[in-house]
């Protein structure tokens, strides 16, 4: 068999399995776009772990916080001192805060989803 002939079949075949999958969407009304959730799992295990999401964000968004104040007044100081360090302290302070509200999204998107 030819890579030209092998291709083809290849293609068609690829072809007739796209063909089959949208033929197979739900109508619409049926979870296709009506704006009400497509899968819903009721089970007590999920929602616990929504539940601790939902804690560790509280916590988190409190406790997570401390250091904040204390590394931009030190980057402050060092800077107003003429200290190089003082830069890279305030590089500390913004990537601290970039991961820590990466960290309060993610967990209120592991929330959201699994109560």
């Amino acid at each position: 068999m030819t890579f030209e002939k092998e291709w083809a079949e290849l293609r068609a075949a690829a072809a007739e399995r796209r063909s089959m999958r949208l033929n197979s969407a739900p109508a619409e009304g049926d979870g296709g776009g009506s704006g009400a959730p497509d899968l819903v799992v009721n089970r007590d295990d999920l929602g616990a772990i929504g539940n601790d999401a939902c804690r560790l964000r509280t916590k988190l968004s409190k406790d997570g916080d401390h250091a904040r104040p204390a590394t931009f007044d030190a980057a402050i100081a060092l800077t107003n001192g003429n200290f190089a360090s003082g830069s890279a302290v305030l590089k500390v302070h913004d990537f601290w805060q970039t991961h820590l509200k990466t960290l309060l999204d993610s967990c209120a998107h592991i929330s959201n989803h699994l109560d």
